[in-house]
C-alpha cells in the first residue's frame, strides 16, 4: 500500500498537471488493466470512471454500488500503477457528509490521491457539507487531496436554461469554499459556454468530452484545465462486446476483433 509520504508527493503531482490552457487530458479507466494500459500509453495520471467500475463488477451507475467494493477497486488500481490515481466516488457512497468523510479516509487508504464527487440533484447546500467533509478527512490524513467537484446543472437540465450559466458558476464558488480544488462541469462542450465557465470559476476547469466535441487542442485555447472521457471508453468496450457477439451469431464472422490488443501485448502489462 501507498505510504503517506508518497500520497503526498503523488497529490502534489497530481495538482500541478492541472494547469489552464494546457489540459490534463484523462482517459477513464475500471479495472486494473485498463488502468495499465492507459499508463502504459503514456498518460500522467490515472482516473476511475464510476460509470465503467460499476457496469465491471455487476451494478448500476448512480450510488448503487457498495462502498467497500468501490475502495476494494480503488485499491487494486492504486497497487497497479505507478502514477496518481483519482477516483470516481460519484456522491460520496454515503447518505450525510459524515459518511463522505468515511468514504475520502478510504480512498486515501486506497492509495488514491483525487476523486470526482458530484451534485447530482442534491441541493447545493447539502452538497458543499459533503465536499467540507471530503477536505476535512484529507486534512485529518495530511494528504492534499484534489477534490473536483462535479456540477450537474448542465448534464442534467436543472432549472431555467436561461439562469443555468449563473447557477452553475454559483454552485462553482460555494464549492470551493467548501474545499474543492477544481470545477467539473459535464454536459458543456459549446466554446462559447466554456469560455464564460472558465471566466468566471476560479479554478482549474475540467469538461467531459466525446466524439464530436472539441478537440483538447480547442479546449486549451479557451483556458480548461482538464478534459475526460468519463465513461466513454467503458462504454466503447462493451459496444465491442455487442458487435462481435452479433457478428459471430448472425454470420459466422469475427471482423469485428480486427483492431484487439494482442495477447502477449496484453497479458504482459499485468506481469509482476
Amino acid at each position: 500500500m501507498t505510504t503517506t509520504r508518497d500520497l503526498n508527493a503523488l497529490a502534489e503531482t497530481f495538482t500541478a498537471l492541472h494547469v489552464a490552457g494546457a489540459p490534463l487530458a484523462l482517459a477513464n479507466a475500471w479495472d486494473v488493466a485498463s488502468a495499465r494500459i492507459v499508463e502504459a500509453a503514456g498518460s500522467p495520471a490515472v482516473a476511475t470512471t464510476s460509470a465503467g467500475v460499476a457496469w465491471s463488477l455487476g451494478a448500476a451507475d448512480g450510488d448503487v454500488l457498495a462502498r467497500d467494493r468501490a475502495l476494494d477497486l480503488i485499491t487494486r488500481v492504486a497497487d497497479a500503477v505507478s502514477v496518481p490515481v483519482t477516483a470516481d466516488i460519484e456522491g460520496g457512497f454515503g447518505a450525510d457528509a459524515d459518511a463522505v468523510g468515511e468514504t475520502v479516509t478510504g480512498v486515501l487508504a486506497a492509495g488514491a490521491v483525487g476523486i470526482n464527487i458530484e451534485d447530482a440533484t442534491r441541493a447545493p447546500a447539502e452538497f458543499a457539507e459533503r465536499l467540507a467533509a471530503a477536505r476535512a478527512a484529507a486534512e485529518r490524513a495530511g494528504v492534499p487531496l484534489y477534490i473536483n467537484a462535479r456540477i450537474d446543472t448542465f448534464l442534467f437540465g436543472l432549472g431555467a436554461e436561461e439562469a443555468r450559466l449563473d447557477e452553475t458558476l454559483a454552485r462553482a464558488a460555494a464549492y470551493l469554499r467548501a474545499g474543492a480544488s477544481g470545477i467539473f462541469v459535464p454536459g458543456v462542450v459549446d466554446p462559447t459556454v466554456v469560455a464564460e465557465l472558465v471566466k468566471g470559476v476560479d479554478a482549474p476547469l475540467n469538461v467531459l468530452v466525446a466524439p464530436g466535441a472539441p478537440s483538447v487542442a480547442e479546449f486549451a485555447a479557451l483556458g480548461v484545465a482538464r478534459v475526460s472521457l468519463g465513461g466513454r471508453i467503458a462504454e466503447a468496450a462493451y459496444a465491442l462486446v455487442r458487435r462481435a457477439t452479433e457478428e459471430l451469431l448472425a454470420g459466422g464472422t469475427y471482423g469485428a476483433l480486427a483492431d484487439a490488443l494482442p495477447y502477449g501485448e496484453l497479458n504482459s502489462l499485468l506481469k509482476g
